[in-house]
């Protein structure tokens, strides 16, 4: 099933998704295909995020919505879709990266987002290059499933209550991620800038 591929707008009167999800769970195919174009691009987001590739990225994101096609009779409607969503699509990250896919960051999008307030101005913008290159080498670094802890919570701004909630883990792991990426970051950035950088501070 590719799902996309007949509606792409969206109508001004939405139904939300409780409905959406009842019709879905009664085999409505365009009820998933408005699912689908509401919430593709935060799901592709993070599926690239964990991958390296946005043809798994696609895949991912067509394998989410199919599960939740047949899942759809199991699911709570009175409950927010989108971490149930996330949830499936991490999972469903971790699995290909076993398989041996490569992984990476998008670093352009973390970075624009970690150090976005400081401007554009030449300096700044050179300044971010850099940057962009060791926060790129810093994530090699780290294992898979602490890329999507970062992603959750700084490209799609999820509190660390629903990153936890999401990837169905304690609270207290979702710090100690955060802090041993942020750590080992920070340990690059300051060999390469000292402590004059005033980005530091944003991480």
């Amino acid at each position: 099933m590719c799902i996309g591929m007949l509606n792409s707008e969206k109508d001004d009167r939405q139904p939300n998704d409780a409905l959406l999800l009842m019709q879905v769970a009664q085999g409505d195919i365009d009820a998933l295909e408005q699912l689908f174009a509401r919430y593709r691009r935060p799901i592709y987001t993070l599926a690239q995020s964990i991958t390296r590739s946005n043809e798994t990225a696609e895949e991912i994101l067509q394998d989410t919505f199919y599960r939740l096609y047949t899942n759809a009779t199991k699911l709570d409607g009175s409950q927010p879709l989108l971490p149930w969503l996330y949830r499936v699509a991490a999972n469903l990250s971790y699995n290909s990266a076993r398989r041996g896919w490569n992984l990476m960051e998008p670093i352009t999008l973390l970075t624009e987002r970690l150090f976005a307030p400081h401007g554009r101005s030449p300096e700044h913008l050179a300044e971010q290059h850099e940057i962009q290159d060791i926060v790129h080498a810093t994530l090699e670094e780290l294992p898979m499933n602490h890329r999507a802890v970062l992603a959750l919570f700084y490209l799609h701004e999820y509190s660390i209550q629903e990153v936890a909630e999401i990837l169905e883990l304690p609270e207290g792991t979702i710090k100690s991620r955060l802090f041993h990426a942020r750590k080992l970051l920070k340990q690059r950035l300051v060999r390469r800038f000292g402590g004059a950088s005033a980005l530091l501070d944003q991480i």
